[in-house]
């Protein structure tokens, strides 16, 4: 089996950073709630009622989070504003990020509770992931490893202009 080498030269940044310090509630998205530092924590925009940020760890190129602005961890304590403003971010990004990289179709989710695979359990945040035909190949199986094709920091620079474009 020959052995190659994938380059991605951008991680180092992420691995040489410090971890960031926890606040009161250890919520990366609560700390996002203000607009210091938008490009730097990868915020695309936010409404009244939520937030839309790129994911740090995706699963694949584009994969976008949603979630409401206010730290809440069940279904039931969304409001219908909040809940009615999420899926309409969703809605909105399905079919930004199908004409912006051209993606050909999502997995859209939200995971409740640690054991159904929250990473973040206590403030609500869907996932969009786009997909594409053939988007899945042999390195997940057998090298662990997924192959993401653009920057996170490249992907943000290139929604802006969509984003301002569907205001």
């Amino acid at each position: 089996m020959t052995h190659e080498t994938l380059w991605a030269p951008w991680r180092l940044a992420y691995i040489k950073s410090e971890p960031p310090k926890p606040d009161e509630t250890g919520c990366f998205l609560c700390r996002y709630r203000d607009q210091d530092n938008d490009a730097e924590n990868l915020v695309l925009y936010r409404t009244a009622h939520s937030l839309v940020v790129l994911n740090r760890f995706p699963y694949n190129n584009g994969h976008i989070l949603v979630a409401p602005l206010d730290h809440k961890a069940e279904m039931k304590e969304l409001s219908d504003e909040e809940l009615l403003d999420c899926q309409k971010q969703i809605q909105k990004l399905t079919s930004l990020l199908s004409e912006a990289i051209n993606a050909e179709g999502f997995n859209v989710g939200l995971n409740l509770g640690r054991v159904a695979g929250a990473g973040l359990p206590g403030h609500l945040h869907w996932h969009i992931v786009p997909r594409w035909n053939g988007d899945t190949n042999f390195m997940p199986v057998v090298g662990d490893t997924k192959v993401i094709p653009q920057s996170l920091r490249a992907l943000y620079d290139l929604l802006q202009p969509h984003l301002k474009q569907s205001e």
